[in-house]
């Protein structure tokens, strides 16, 4: 059957490329962040396991929602590891347990996150595409607050 939700095909699987990038960025930003939350030492220990617990809670909603507006443009959401280290521009470490360094890299791949939201929003708002708009444009608003946060924790 073919679909006909008013976006062409090549904008929808332009759209879903990119929805796919997020997510893998999104996908290594959880596990790095719930890695964080595992390994974290240092005189922040409780405030910064508290809070990478609270982020990476929070990815695992996201991830979801991506993953789901994927496959409602009719596009296979990736789900390995492999799939999702080739899609990211996250850069995975290992070995990190001092908490101000973990902070720092959580920064960076926040950052990198909203660079990628960026990217999607402007496929989705140059094809008319109002729900993953709202999608991407709420995750950016989501990774914006976070890094801000991060960011005054690392003062």
């Amino acid at each position: 059957m073919i679909m006909d939700i008013g976006i062409n095909e090549t904008n929808r699987i332009q759209i879903a490329e990119g929805l796919k990038k997020l997510l893998a960025d999104s996908y290594t930003l959880y596990l790095q962040t719930h890695n964080f939350h595992w390994n974290v030492t240092g005189p922040q220990f409780r405030e910064l396991h508290l809070m990478f617990e609270e982020h990476y809670t929070e990815l695992a909603v996201a991830v979801d929602d991506i993953a789901e507006r994927i496959r409602a443009l009719d596009v296979a959401a990736p789900g390995t590891y492999k799939e999702f280290n080739s899609l990211s521009s996250i850069e995975e470490v290992a070995g990190i347990t001092e908490g101000k360094q973990m902070v720092e890299i959580l920064i960076k791949a926040h950052e990198q996150v909203i660079r990628t939201c960026r990217d999607v929003l402007k496929l989705a708002q140059e094809a008319d595409d109002e729900s993953t708009a709202s999608v991407v444009s709420d995750r950016m608003l989501v990774h914006e607050k976070t890094a801000w946060m991060l960011r005054a924790t690392s003062k």
